[in-house]
């Protein structure tokens, strides 16, 4: 695992730091710049772009990504910070083979520009839906736009190449109008040209650069002569692709990878030399000394665009405004009324002027109609049938308004909240407002947002996929010509999909030689190429609404998914330009939350909500603090199920601290421990005071003491500035940016500083203000106002108060709405046992779809989607039958009646489904062998019955031995209800000496213990300093490891690829937390395959992230131990599949 944070910080000159001065104006300006959005094109990032023209002297640079502009908003920011002018533009590659550098001059223009770019993206010439990815263009879409756009032609390499098709332009019906004379003729770019600048007005230049083949003088000169007499000049450009020329090799492998070859095979696609790097200005001058007026040409270009990304203005959509108000009284209006539903005994006077003091704020703002669009959306939501559940959370809760409003539960009479921390005059930027929906139904809502605005005013956000050491390895590995077998072994050794790289220790790891120089090299162009873009994908709900048309503002592309569209910009680069955006994000236990309270009301006859669901059930909080909230919202992690013993949660408050304490802000901060320490009484509570000339000593008691003198959430870090270290509102502001993120090292220390330096000169302990800041700093990595936690405490409360009362509804609903959680179906059922539940095994006359309630409510039958590869509408089609003509009585007419192929029959006999009919799993599978796949011929119908299943009754198998039940079980559902896997392997460690996890309470603190399992989960908390946890279970429980740092290097490969692991180690208490100190690991994974008598090889868990968590048909993934081979291809599962997560 490496040392370095698990997700890379996004490299920014902010956060690396530096002293810039603005340069003089440069004679000559880089307008043919691809930087790394062009993917696999560009090979260098913005920051390095823009250090290395800053160092050579520019004042400007342009940006020309391909057919796209992801990338402007990070040189413009990166140029900014380092004193340099962006020029914005793209090149603009065409269907009919002719490419151009597009520069606008003016904000209108540039608006051309992006909607040029979404109508490629969003259609096909022919109208059609465009493929993720791809953009269409043509000469006469861009004739169309070009008003404002400074054009400049790009040659080919072979200007007597006839590449392009004849075209004429003229006038027809007084509109401009582009035609082929004939399919057949073909022009070269001398001929085409005129003909082109006769099409575009604005094209202005020939692109011209050194090709370093020998006839470059007369090649430039040929242009020169070939654009004069077309009426244009030339202009000059290095066609970079990356800052330096050490990046050269790095810029032949992405060809490499693009083409689809490899570095021996790629002649074609590469460039004989490696000079399509940034050149300074001094050297362009030397290569153009002969063509002075193409240096010339740059600094006009660059002076004619005006136009800057600052100059984007957001203006709101103002559908949510009924005609005869204005937005702000009509958010009023809904304000007062949501407070009067919320208080029906009258609004608290607190909650009444915090209201006013919002509302004048958010009108002196002017976001009364982004407040107006949440809550139309979330009115949507509610207004469905059934109604779709969801809930605001994140610095939006600080909001009385968004409270009246219905958007957040978290009431402001009840919580101190700090509205600065969502919206403030000083801030100057948007707010952030995050709305949870239910996952299985986000996407009603999400296409409610595009039918509402239509798709040139709305789109989601982009998330910028970079590469990984995983995938980076792998595919320069395979470009650089390594076998499969190579990339893949050192791809296996890294802990996760975020690492930094693949060091040393990964190629030790896996045998290689580090002596061997092409490894080597390998490697180095591998740690080049983590972290550049890979391709951009869509936010998973960031949706970004205009009043204008947003094309103009971003071009917007089509995504993956159907009717899914996204704008080219991500998160960071729109609140860089302050732009708003809406959070429609999809939240797992929503819906399990939904489905559990629509089986309370068929089955137990209760009508229940969120907010009605009872509170302060003393059962409920007993509950928790056992530690038993497997399944539970945001407490079910190992780190939660330990504290929740600890901090003993009694009433809602305490499972507000709950969620916030296990974060690194207040790890960091080193305050979990004096909290826990004063909760218990070993500690007075003792809330730190100023000098008495600086201040009353009750100066902090309003903001520490419901959380005993200890500073837990970020609002409470944020009020000790103001109040203990006396923060201008301004620098509130700037600290409130750095809880965000702490990157730059300048920063820190300025702010440090700053804090702790007035606090003690105001008289606080000095390790009071360094605690204060540390946790700050951990703020920075993860952190959670209270505001947030609050939120998600309420949900927290009502899955427990589910799970306590309703352990049967809530287990059938967690089963139903997986993928979701920590915990596979497995570990949910055998919870839901343990709380008296009883489990039926699924059954074709028994088993709905989704898993449901038996016995009045109290008991859970599988449902056919346990199973895996068994559709839903197969499973229609079954129900379908079984509704109308009653039970099956065999295989056969159950593949009549519900016209199952014979596939699907053997998935469910090879689930066991078939014993309500008599016929365990092996004869079930026997007689599957008699069903036809076709449908029979008129002539053969009336013989079905003699020949269809016949054979299956003269013969008895004998039964399945319970072992093979098992493991068959996990293949096909990823659980048994039959017996655990480890059950049998039980005898033989018992005899070794080898204790289970019922028995682990019974033994001494503190004494050396051997313990085995199958890893469930794997986890590496980024506070964790390097300390590794690993849950194991057996046939009587789980297993808690901890693993130190020196023993997750001694025995990093079986930590990371066992399934099932032997243990020797010491065993300690601590409440009622049992966990198990590792100082020696074996991997026993080889045990599994003595369970069956068929080949069974269970794969690994993708280790970390690894599944972070993946659906299981992502899980069961290509990576398996060198086990046993030539095995069914169903044996290839994880049995049963952990969970890892760092």
């Amino acid at each position: 695992m490496p040392d370095a944070p698990l997700t890379p910080d996004k490299r920014t000159l902010k956060r690396i730091g530096g002293d810039f001065t603005a340069n003089s104006v440069a004679p000559y300006v880089e307008l043919g710049l691809t930087s790394c959005f062009s993917f696999l094109r560009g090979a260098s990032d913005a920051v390095d772009l823009v250090v290395q023209a800053q160092a050579f002297g520019y004042d400007a640079i342009g940006i020309a990504d391909r057919n796209t502009l992801a990338g402007v908003v990070r040189l413009h920011t990166e140029a900014k910070e380092a004193m340099l002018r962006s020029v914005i533009g793209a090149r603009l590659d065409l269907t009919d083979g002719l490419s151009f550098l597009a520069y606008p001059k003016t904000r209108a223009a540039y608006g051309r520009l992006s909607r040029l770019l979404s109508a490629g993206k969003m259609q096909t010439l022919d109208k059609q839906w465009q493929k993720k990815g791809d953009c269409h263009l043509t000469l006469a879409m861009l004739a169309e736009a070009q008003d404002g756009i400074q054009l400049i032609a790009i040659p080919p390499n072979d200007l007597d190449r006839t590449d392009y098709p004849a075209i004429l332009f003229g006038k027809h019906g007084g509109a401009s109008h582009l035609k082929l004379v004939s399919s057949s003729d073909r022009l070269n770019f001398e001929q085409a040209l005129p003909l082109i600048a006769n099409s575009l007005p604005s094209l202005a230049y020939v692109a011209v650069s050194y090709l370093y083949r020998g006839d470059d003088v007369s090649r430039i000169n040929r242009l020169d002569r070939i654009a004069r007499s077309a009426k244009l000049g030339i202009l000059a450009t290095n066609d970079v692709r990356y800052h330096a020329p050490d990046r050269r090799p790095l810029h032949d492998v992405m060809t490499c990878i693009r083409n689809k070859t490899t570095l021996a095979n790629a002649a074609q696609f590469l460039k004989a030399n490696g000079e399509r790097y940034l050149k300074s200005p001094a050297d362009m001058m030397r290569l153009f000394v002969e063509w002075p007026h193409a240096i010339t040409a740059t600094r006009e270009v660059a002076d004619a665009c005006t136009f800057s990304l600052d100059e984007l203005r957001y203006e709101y959509p103002e559908e949510i405004v009924p005609e005869g108000k204005t937005a702000q009284r009509q958010l009023a209006d809904l304000s007062w009324e949501g407070g009067t539903e919320r208080y029906p005994d009258g609004m608290p006077e607190k909650v009444r002027d915090t209201v006013n003091r919002e509302l004048a704020l958010i009108e002196k703002l002017d976001l009364a109609r982004y407040f107006l669009t949440i809550k139309d959306i979330i009115d949507f939501a509610r207004g469905q049938e059934p109604p779709i559940l969801c809930q605001g959370r994140g610095s939006a809760a600080n909001s009385a308004v968004c409270y009246c409003l219905g958007i957040t539960s978290v009431d402001p009479a009840q919580h101190a909240l700090l509205f600065d921390r969502f919206i403030s005059e000083e801030r100057k930027e948007p707010p952030d407002i995050d709305v949870d929906f239910e996952h299985e139904r986000r996407e009603e809502v999400i296409q409610y947002i595009y039918n509402r605005y239509g798709r040139s005013r709305a789109g989601l956000c982009a998330t910028v996929i970079h590469y990984r050491p995983r995938m980076a390895i792998r595919e320069v590995g395979k470009a650089m010509g390594l076998s499969e077998d190579v990339t893949s072994a050192l791809a296996k050794t890294v802990w996760g999909s975020h690492g930094r790289e693949i060091s040393e220790k990964n190629v030790t790891e896996t045998g290689l030689q580090l002596s061997d120089p092409y490894l080597r090299r390998v490697l180095a162009i591998t740690d080049q190429m983590i972290g550049m873009p890979r391709h951009l994908s869509q936010h998973v709900g960031g949706f970004i609404l205009t009043q204008g048309e947003l094309t103009e503002t971003v071009p917007i592309g089509n995504g993956a998914m159907p009717e899914r569209s996204f704008i080219e910009w991500d998160k960071d680069d729109i609140d860089a330009l302050g732009i708003l955006k809406i959070d429609v994000l999809a939240l797992g236990m929503l819906t399990c939350i939904r489905k559990c309270l629509d089986l309370l009301h068929d089955h137990h006859g209760r009508d229940l909500t969120l907010a009605t669901v009872p509170r302060e059930d003393a059962k409920t909080y007993a509950m928790l603090r056992k530690g038993d909230s497997l399944g539970v919202f945001q407490v079910e992690s190992r780190a939660q199920m330990n504290m929740l013993p600890r901090l003993k949660p009694r009433e809602f408050y305490d499972l507000v601290i709950q969620v916030a304490i296990v974060r690194p802000g207040p790890i960091q901060g080193d305050m979990v421990h004096p909290y826990l320490k004063r909760r218990r009484g070993e500690e007075p509570v003792q809330i730190p005071r100023p000098a008495p000339e600086h201040g009353p000593p009750d100066e902090l008691s309003s903001i520490l003491q419901r959380t005993l003198g200890v500073p837990i959430f970020q609002e409470q870090a944020m009020k000790i500035a103001l109040d203990a270290a006396k923060f201008s509102p301004l620098e509130a502001n700037r600290l409130r940016k750095a809880m965000a993120t702490f990157r730059s090292r300048g920063m820190v220390d300025a702010l440090q500083d700053m804090m702790v330096g007035r606090m003690i000169e105001r008289g606080y302990d000095p390790d009071f203000s360094e605690r204060c800041f540390n946790q700050i700093k951990g703020f920075g990595e993860y952190g959670f106002p209270e505001s947030h936690a609050a939120s998600f405490a309420h949900l927290v409360y009502v899955s427990s108060w589910l799970k306590c009362h309703y352990p049967a509804a809530f287990c059938a609903a967690l089963l139903n709405s997986q993928p979701m959680g920590f915990y596979a179906p497995a570990q949910i059922v055998r919870d839901a046992s343990e709380h008296g539940v009883t489990i039926r095994a699924v059954d074709v006359n028994h088993s709905g779809w989704n898993n449901t309630l038996e016995d009045k409510g109290f008991s859970v039958r599988l449902g056919l989607r346990q199973i895996d590869g068994f559709a839903e509408a197969a499973a229609a089609r079954l129900l379908a039958a079984r509704e109308c003509g009653g039970n099956y009585e065999d295989v056969a007419s159950l593949r009549h009646r519900a016209k199952l192929s014979p596939t699907l029959i053997q998935k469910l006999a090879e689930a066991d489904a078939f014993r309500s009919i008599g016929l365990d799993r092996r004869q079930a599978l026997w007689d599957t062998r008699g069903v036809k796949g076709l449908p029979d011929l008129p002539l053969f119908a009336a013989a079905k019955a003699q020949d269809e299943g016949a054979e299956a009754n003269a013969f008895t198998l004998p039964d399945m031995p319970l072992s093979e039940h098992v493991v068959a079980d996990y293949q096909t559902m990823r659980l048994s209800l039959k017996a655990h896997p480890m059950a049998f392997l039980r005898s033989d460690l018992a005899e070794r000496g080898f204790v289970p996890a019922a028995n682990l309470r019974h033994c001494k603190n503190g004494s050396a213990i051997s313990v085995a399992g199958i890893v469930l989960i794997r986890q590496r908390p980024g506070s964790a300093k390097g300390v590794c946890f690993i849950t194991l279970e057996d046939e009587s429980g789980v297993i808690n490891l901890v693993i130190w740092p020196d023993m997750m290097e001694k025995y990093r490969q079986t930590v990371m690829a066992s399934r099932l692991m032997e243990v020797r180690g010491r065993i300690e208490f601590d409440d009622e937390v049992t966990h198990v100190i590792a100082t020696s690991l074996a991997d026993a994974s080889h045990r599994l395959a003595e369970l069956s008598e068929d080949s069974f090889s269970p794969s690994l868990a993708r280790a970390d992230h690894i599944n972070s968590p993946l659906p299981a048909r992502l899980a069961a993934g290509q990576d398996s131990l060198p086990a046993i081979q030539n095995g069914h291809p169903r044996d290839a599962r994880i049995i049963p599949k952990s969970r890892d997560f760092h």
